[in-house]
C-alpha cells in the first residue's frame, strides 16, 4: 500500500523537527534529564502551545521517548500499564523568576513510537500526534534524530493512506487534513467545534501542502495534481471496495477509541499525581463538560472514573 518513505519527505520533517528550545521548555527539559538521566533517549514537544505560541499560563506537552519502561517507571505497575497501554502520563512544574511553567509529560518507548506511527498500529492516537509539526527540543545523539524523523514520516504516510478513502474523488490538502483530523479527534475525547480541525492546517499551509504532495506521491492510488487549478487540488482514483473497508474501520477506530481514551483516563488517576483532578480538567478542556468530584471519590481514584465517566455520559460529553 505504501512505499518506502520518501527521501523528499524526510528532509522535509527533518528540517522543521529541528528546534532551538526557549527558556521555558529548556527548563523542563533539564528538569526531565536530572530525573530519568541517561533512559531519555529524546524530548519532543508538541501540542497547543507549540501550534499558538508559547504560553506560559498554559500546559506544555511533551514527550520523553526512552529505550524501555522498566527503567523510567516508580513501580512495577507503572510499567506494565505503561507497556499495555502507552503512555504513562505525568505532570510537571519549574519556576522560572515569579512565575511557574507547568507541562505534562508522556513516556513512551522508541520501539512504541515506530510501531505506533506505522501502518502496523490500527488506531490513530499515535500516528495521529506526530503526523502534525513536532519539535525535537533533546536528542541523545545523531542516530536517534534519524529514527524519530523516519517515525514522523511514516506517521504522515500513516495519516495521509487512512484518510484519503474518506475523502471525495476531488479534493485540496487543506481538506484532506481537515477530514482527517475530525476523524482522529472523534477516536478521542476532543472537542468538536466549528473550524477546529482546520486551524492547524491554516497556521502553516505551505508546509502541510508540501508534505502532503510528497505523501500522496508515495502511494499505490492514482493521484494526481489538477492542472489549471489551485496547487493543492488532487485527484484520486480509489476503488469502492477500498472506500467502503474504510468506512468500516474508521468506524471501528472510533467505538475502540472511546474505549481507550476511558482507560487512559482510569490510567492516569493511578499514574498522574493529583489524578482525578487533573482528569477533571482534561474531560472539561476536551468536551467542554465541568464535572466535580467529591473528597471522597478523589481518594479512590477507579471509583471515581466509573462514577465521572456516567456522569459524562449521561452530559453528552461522548460524541
Amino acid at each position: 500500500m505504501i512505499m518506502e518513505i520518501p527521501s523528499e519527505l524526510l528532509e522535509k520533517i527533518s528540517e522543521k523537527s529541528v528546534s532551538s528550545p526557549s527558556k521555558a521548555v529548556s527548563l523542563l527539559v533539564q528538569e526531565i534529564l536530572a530525573v530519568y538521566g541517561a533512559a531519555v533517549q529524546a524530548i519532543l514537544f508538541y501540542g497547543s502551545c507549540l501550534h499558538k505560541g508559547e504560553d506560559l499560563e498554559g500546559l506544555f506537552d511533551l514527550y520523553v521517548l526512552v529505550n524501555n519502561y522498566d527503567s523510567v517507571n516508580r513501580t512495577s505497575m507503572q510499567a506494565a500499564l505503561n507497556k499495555l497501554l502507552p503512555p504513562n502520563v505525568f505532570y510537571l512544574e519549574v519556576p522560572l523568576g515569579e512565575q511557574t511553567v507547568r507541562a505534562k509529560y508522556a513516556i513512551l518507548s522508541m520501539g512504541d513510537l515506530q510501531k505506533g506511527t506505522s501502518r502496523r498500529w490500527f488506531h490513530s492516537y499515535l500516528w495521529a500526534r506526530f503526523c502534525q509539526p513536532t519539535k525535537i527540543v533533546y536528542v541523545r545523539n545523531e542516530k536517534v534524530a534519524e529514527q524519530v524523523n523516519k517515525a514522523f514520516a511514516q506517521a504522515v504516510l500513516t495519516f495521509v493512506s487512512r484518510v484519503l478513502p474518506r475523502m471525495s474523488q476531488e479534493f485540496t490538502v487543506r481538506d484532506l487534513w481537515s477530514k482527517g483530523l475530525e476523524l482522529t479527534y472523534r477516536s478521542e475525547f476532543r472537542p468538536e467545534q466549528a473550524n477546529q480541525q482546520v486551524r492547524l492546517y491554516d497556521a502553516t499551509p505551505a508546509y502541510f501542502d508540501e508534505i502532503s504532495s510528497k505523501a500522496l506521491a508515495a502511494l499505490a492510488y492514482q493521484v494526481k495534481e489538477v492542472s489549471g487549478r489551485e496547487a493543492s487540488l488532487y485527484n484520486a482514483i480509489i476503488p469502492n471496495s477500498v472506500r467502503i473497508i474504510s468506512g468500516i474501520t474508521w468506524t471501528l477506530r472510533i467505538v475502540q477509541g472511546k474505549i481507550l481514551s476511558v482507560l487512559r483516563l482510569v490510567k492516569g488517576t493511578l499514574t498522574f499525581d493529583g489524578g482525578v483532578d487533573y482528569i477533571l480538567w482534561k474531560i472539561k478542556r476536551h468536551s467542554g463538560v465541568t464535572l466535580e468530584a467529591s473528597p471522597f471519590l478523589k481518594r479512590h481514584p477507579v471509583l471515581a472514573m466509573c462514577v465521572l465517566s456516567f456522569r459524562l455520559f449521561r452530559r453528552g460529553g461522548v460524541r
